[in-house]
C-alpha cells in the first residue's frame, strides 16, 4: 500500500485565468512555473511545477488562443471564480492491469482515455488516463513516453501536506484502498488539504 504521496503523479489546480494564476505563485512562493502546452479542443493549457520525483503541480486554464470548445473545459475550469485543487492523479505502469485490480477490489476506474499534447519545444507528450467521479478520488494516469512532465517543470516547490476530506471518510478509503492507496481522510464537505512551500513562503488549499 502507497501513500498518497508516493503514489501521486500530479496534483490539478484549476484556474479561470492561468496567466494570473501563473504570474500569482511566484509572489506566493517564489516559484514561477514552466510553460505546459494546449490541450487542443478542449480549450485549455497548461502551466507545471516540480514536485522532483517525477511528481507535479499542474496549473489549468482555459486557453485565449484556442476557439470556444464544443464542449465544457475538463475539471470545472468554466464555472470557477477562483483557483481550486480539483483533482489528483495515481501513476500507473501498466494502465490495463491497474483498471483490472481496481475492479477486482470493487472500485471501477472506467475505461483509460488516450490524450496528447506538445510542448513549447516540440516534444510530443502521449498519456493514457481515466476519469474520475469525484475532487478526493483519484484518476489514474499512464505516460507512453519517456518524457515525464515533472521531470524537467520549474523546480523548487515542496508539496508539505496533502489529505481529503469527504463527507463518507469510509467510502473514500474503500476506493483508494482498491487503488492500492492510502490517505488522511477528515470528514466534512469534499475537498482536498494541501500545502505548497517555496523558497518565499507557503499556501494552502482547502
Amino acid at each position: 500500500m502507497r501513500t498518497a504521496i508516493a503514489a501521486l503523479d500530479h496534483l490539478v489546480l484549476a484556474t479561470p485565468d492561468l496567466a494570473a494564476t501563473v504570474a500569482w505563485l511566484p509572489d506566493a512562493t517564489g516559484i514561477r512555473p514552466s510553460a505546459g502546452g494546449p490541450h487542443v479542443n478542449r480549450g485549455t493549457r497548461n502551466a507545471l511545477c516540480s514536485f522532483g520525483h517525477a511528481s507535479y503541480l499542474e496549473l489549468i486554464g482555459p486557453d485565449p488562443d484556442q476557439p470556444e470548445p464544443t464542449h465544457p473545459r475538463p475539471f470545472g475550469v468554466d464555472d470557477l471564480a477562483a483557483p481550486a485543487m480539483v483533482g489528483w492523479a495515481i501513476a500507473v505502469s501498466d494502465m490495463d492491469l491497474a483498471i483490472a485490480a481496481a475492479r477486482e477490489q470493487g472500485y471501477d476506474p472506467g475505461p483509460a482515455i488516450a490524450m496528447q499534447r506538445q510542448r513549447p519545444d516540440g516534444v510530443v507528450l502521449n498519456w493514457t488516463l481515466t476519469f474520475a467521479p469525484s475532487i478526493s478520488v483519484p484518476f489514474l494516469i499512464h505516460w507512453e513516453t519517456p518524457f515525464h512532465p515533472g521531470r524537467d517543470a520549474a523546480p523548487g516547490l515542496e508539496l508539505v501536506e496533502f489529505r481529503a476530506r469527504h463527507p463518507r471518510p469510509s467510502v473514500l478509503a474503500a476506493i483508494l484502498e482498491a487503488l492500492g492507496v492510502t490517505m488522511g481522510i477528515e470528514r466534512g464537505d469534499e475537498a482536498l488539504l494541501v500545502e505548497l512551500s517555496g523558497p518565499r513562503g507557503s499556501i494552502w488549499f482547502n
